[in-house]
């Protein structure tokens, strides 16, 4: 579904080349749970702009579903880290949700009914009318999940949803997200700085190396698909995993530590 092939990004200003990313090669398959992690700073923003069209690789290509990636593609949802900027403070929540779904044409029936589809979703069915600015940051980051779901894409990208949330915040949609993948069998890149969140929700992590940035690893992760908060994150293996992608990303972050 998603295929990343060699990708290379260059900045260049003020006597300056800076090599972002350095040939990555990625592949995602339909329906897979992907989340990526790497050192601060390495890139991992950009990697997911140029997955979603925001950005145009200086080298290599990304394909979504075979076609290549020249602009923001069809099929495709992102929902970013800053949510407040991302919601219309004058549209009612319904409203927002709806936004993307009247670029597509569709009937206002069609368009009402997965407005609220979406809605119940994510646990608001009731807030249809309240404005972004009345509801907590959690409750605005759910708006935002269900603005992207309501568009039914068949990729969805997420840039470090949940870090301005609260712990337990973070928590709850953390399992939302695990819910909306599970029900709606969306194909899910998932960009996180935090490791315990990478091995709790996905299917496979994906390791990125330090700037200039490489994929160091990618590894499966072979977790009941049943999760909660409590069991998977006292089990031995989540421990183990978690343990073995923060020595490699130590590694990366600082190359003369030990292995």
């Amino acid at each position: 579904m998603l295929d990343v092939e060699a990708l290379t990004k260059t900045y260049d200003g003020h006597g300056r080349r800076i090599e972002a990313l350095a040939g990555i090669t990625l592949h995602v398959r339909a329906g897979e749970f992907v989340c990526v992690v790497g050192p601060s700073g390495c890139g991992k923003t950009t990697l997911l702009r140029c997955l979603g069209g925001l950005l145009p690789p200086t080298t290599g290509t990304v394909s979504v579903a075979g076609t290549e990636v020249t602009g923001p593609p069809d099929g495709l949802a992102i929902v970013f880290q800053e949510y407040g900027r991302s919601l219309m403070p004058w549209l009612r929540v319904a409203d927002n949700v709806e936004l993307p779904l009247r670029a597509k044409r569709l009937p206002r029936p069609q368009r009402r009914q997965l407005v609220a589809d979406a809605l119940a979703a994510v646990g608001l069915a009731d807030a249809g009318r309240a404005y972004p600015w009345q509801l907590s940051g959690g409750m605005q980051q759910r708006v935002a999940i269900a603005r992207a779901i309501a568009f039914e894409p068949r990729v969805l990208l997420m840039d470090e949803p949940f870090a301005a949330v609260d712990a337990q915040t973070r928590a709850d949609l953390e399992d939302l997200v695990r819910e909306v993948w599970r029900t709606t069998g969306v194909t899910l890149l998932f960009v996180t700085h935090d490791i315990d969140e990478a091995v709790y929700l996905s299917e496979r992590v994906v390791i990125l190396s330090s700037s200039p940035t490489h994929v160091l690893e990618e590894l499966p992760i072979p977790l009941p698909p049943a999760r909660d908060q409590l069991t998977t994150r006292a089990d031995p293996l989540f421990v183990e995993l978690r343990s073995h992608v923060y020595a490699r990303i130590q590694r990366a972050a600082s190359p003369t530590a030990p292995s």
